[in-house]
């Protein structure tokens, strides 16, 4: 990508940055990996917060790219991890666009926030779904994430991995009690599940205890989106047919009763490893 660069006087690091300049040989060190130039460069007086007219810093090129080291260095020399760019993007959306989880790891440990302000702003838990980066997903939710923070426009984050056909997302989604019925207005994580004729996915929500009863923007069920002669129709007229076992109530009542914010704490309790288990899905 190609940006314009500018020094502004933002509330970020020491000093005044009040000059133009283009791209930065501070970018081009952060996003190339070049650890040794990237250091030789702060050395030389040039902030760890220059940004471009679009307010991209180093940092967020550097994750991005996926640059541990760079990352590293950046935030050792004062680098924003919550910089934004103008369309709301932080360096740890940036990591779920590449996918390394040490980066992000290394933004959440030095005070990276897993949500941006406003419903309406880019979410990295959101895009860590729609990629399939489970091992983000873990990483955010460990760091106090909520698996049912809503985007506005895209939904829930299970919502999002539903559509994306994302199953390993879910299951953890759903492992650390993200609502399986929340999705985007009144559709589904179900419905999207179906859409895409993703039977491991309807499997897991049907498991997980999702309503298959429950009517889209359009009044229509699950079932009746299901693609005919389609795994996902086979999942639902079975289900339908013999609807959950006592065993699978009784797991569901309870995971909801302990509450999503406990159930962490599961293995936690004087309970036989069995019992654990069964409540853990595991």
């Amino acid at each position: 990508m190609s940006y314009t660069y500018q020094w502004l006087d933002v509330p970020w690091g020491d000093g005044d940055m009040g000059s133009w300049a283009d791209r930065s040989p501070l970018h081009e060190a952060a996003s190339q990996g070049r650890l040794l130039a990237l250091r030789t460069l702060l050395a030389q007086g040039y902030h760890a917060n220059i940004v471009t007219i679009d307010h991209v810093t180093p940092l967020h090129e550097a994750c991005l790219s996926g640059h541990l080291a760079c990352v590293r260095a950046l935030i050792n020399a004062g680098a924003n991890v919550n910089a934004a760019t103008i369309d709301s993007v932080t360096p740890l959306y940036n990591c779920c666009v590449s996918g390394n989880v040490g980066c992000m790891e290394l933004l959440l440990q030095n005070g990276a926030h897993t949500h941006m302000p406003h419903t309406h702003f880019p979410s990295a838990l959101h895009e860590a779904c729609k990629r399939g980066r489970s091992q983000c997903v873990e990483s955010l939710l460990t760091h106090g994430a909520d698996p049912d923070y809503e985007v506005s426009h895209l939904g829930s984050p299970l919502y999002m991995s539903c559509l994306h056909q994302h199953t390993a997302c879910s299951k953890i989604l759903l492992h650390r009690g993200a609502n399986v019925n929340v999705g985007r207005g009144g559709d589904g994580p179900l419905h999207a599940a179906v859409r895409q004729d993703d039977a491991d996915q309807v499997s897991l929500l049907l498991d997980y205890g999702a309503d298959v009863n429950l009517r889209d923007s359009n009044n229509q069920r699950a079932l009746e989106l299901a693609p005919q002669g389609g795994k996902t129709q086979q999942l639902l007229q079975a289900f339908e047919v013999s609807p959950r076992s006592l065993c699978q109530v009784c797991r569901i009542q309870i995971r909801n009763l302990i509450g999503r914010s406990r159930l962490k704490h599961l293995s936690c309790l004087p309970l036989p490893p069995l019992l654990t288990h069964y409540l853990e899905h595991t």
